[in-house]
């Protein structure tokens, strides 16, 4: 009797890049694409619908919330279902935040395609998938070597405010910004207080400054 594919879910908003991964992940009988998803919502609907998902394959940008906070709903809905999260946005910003939201790993969109079926693989069977990269900074942070650097600049964000920062380098206004998270201008605002502080930034404007180069480095 043959063994069940695993079911992997597609989570990114464009729908040429579904198809890609779908057909990628096709390739290999030991996974089965189950459904896709072009926003964080719909990606909740089809598991609920499904019931069966083994992992989902998540974009950290999403038109309705971040991959992020996808993968903390996840863990809270469905903890046994396993997240990679597959991204263009730098994994040296991205990787620690998505393993502390309960993601299982993180690879980047430029990696080959044989690269991604071996990241299924690890995550499917328990395991965690980094670059080698990722992996030895992961290791000096736990070992202690990594805890100045993490404590300034944008590593030492919350995940919420690293979200305003990100939008605000989109040239979102506070208003804005508001209505995309859920929550008040005036949260937005003392976010915005706490990232100056944080990134030791002057005023305003620098901050701004700061979030367009920030974003457009990450492009």
């Amino acid at each position: 009797m043959s063994k069940k594919p695993r079911q992997i879910l597609i989570v990114d908003d464009h729908p040429i890049m579904r198809m890609g991964l779908a057909q990628l992940v096709g390739l290999d009988s030991n996974f089965e694409v189950c459904g896709e998803a072009g926003s964080a919502n719909e990606a909740i609907e089809k598991i609920e619908e499904i019931g069966d998902v083994d992992m989902a394959l998540v974009d950290i940008s999403l038109p309705d919330r971040s991959g992020l906070e996808l993968v903390k709903d996840l863990k809270v809905m469905k903890p046994e279902l396993s997240c990679l999260v597959i991204s263009s946005h730098d994994e040296n910003v991205y990787a620690e935040r998505i393993l502390k939201a309960g993601g299982k790993g993180y690879i980047m969109k430029d990696q080959a395609p044989d690269k991604l079926i071996e990241a299924i693989k690890v995550v499917t069977n328990g395991g965690i998938f980094l670059s080698p990269e990722m992996t030895a900074k992961m290791m000096q942070i736990i070992a202690g070597g990594g805890g100045n650097e993490a404590s300034r600049g944008i590593s030492g964000l919350s995940d919420r405010e690293f979200e305003v920062f990100r939008k605000l380098g989109e040239g979102k206004s506070s208003r804005e910004i508001a209505g995309e998270l859920g929550i008040s201008i005036r949260t937005v605002d003392t976010h915005r207080t706490h990232i100056k502080d944080k990134m030791g930034l002057r005023d305003s404007s620098e901050l701004t400054f700061e979030a367009i180069r920030w974003v457009e480095a990450q492009s």
